[in-house]
């Protein structure tokens, strides 16, 4: 049976885990791998990234990776150069990076406001201008950003920035599928909703009262389905709209959350 990314080439965004377990970039690098694709997992954390790519070297997958930072043109100049060289072209973009940092207009500081939009929000807007005129040269790509539940809901505490820049990448996407679409070249958002990640212990636990093992039980009790789902989760959404299977699938916000924007509270 044939692999859903059989000889793809796949660049991952922040396809370093943050901490111990299954960060969403790290799952989505091994289960493209898993499923054929040849991988440059990128990440400004470069031990993060082998780690990473050990995993699927170590199951007879393709791998190399590359230290950059997704706000810097020059790095991402380099990311698209270093696919190119590596396999020869590119066939996926998963722009996974992202930051979270508590607080509303008047508690967070600009300082706050304007990192967690270069990284949130301008990394995007950077590795698309730079990936997006290789695909076009192809006839053929796909882009898969993962956003949050966060832009469409609230969801429990302020998270000004955070909340406006995945709403940003919402419609920056659309942006992109309508203008790329003759082109061959798709682009889709995934909408994770409380996901147990590394990446929500540190900055969310003074949230719930600083007690992580709380912090998951309330975010547990808040789904529908009575548990958060995982960094697998939003992987095999991410990869059902980079691969063919997603071939007529284009601006589409596919929420993974359990139900939790089926509630109205």
């Amino acid at each position: 049976m044939a692999r859903a990314m059989e000889d793809k080439v796949v660049i991952v965004s922040g396809a370093g885990s943050v901490g111990e377990g299954w960060g969403n970039g790290k799952a989505a690098a091994v289960l493209y791998a898993r499923e054929g694709a040849r991988v440059l997992a990128v990440d400004r954390n470069l031990q993060a990234a082998q780690a990473t790519r050990d995993v699927i070297l170590s199951e007879g997958g393709q791998c190399q990776v590359l230290a950059a930072d997704v706000v810097n043109k020059v790095d991402i100049q380099a990311m698209v150069a270093a696919a190119l060289d590596h396999f020869g072209r590119i066939d996926v973009l998963h722009n996974n990076v992202g930051i979270a940092e508590v607080g509303g207009p008047v508690e967070a500081d600009e300082e706050s406001w304007h990192r967690v939009i270069a990284v949130n929000q301008t990394s995007i807007f950077l590795t698309c201008k730079y990936v997006l005129p290789v695909m076009e040269k192809q006839r053929k790509g796909a882009i898969v950003n993962i956003s949050s539940l966060a832009a469409l809901r609230w969801v429990g505490f302020p998270y000004a920035a955070y909340t406006a820049s995945k709403a940003a990448i919402l419609a920056l996407t659309k942006n992109i599928a309508m203008q790329y679409a003759p082109l061959g070249i798709r682009a889709n958002c995934v909408l994770p909703g409380l996901m147990d990640t590394p990446m929500i212990r540190e900055p969310l636990k003074a949230a719930y009262g600083g007690n992580v093992d709380d912090m998951r039980r309330q975010r547990d009790a808040q789904c529908p389905m009575g548990h958060m789902g995982d960094a697998w989760d939003v992987a095999h959404a991410a990869l059902f709209l980079a691969s063919d299977a997603a071939r007529y699938v284009t601006g589409v916000d596919l929420i993974v959350d359990g139900g939790l924007s089926l509630k109205c509270v």
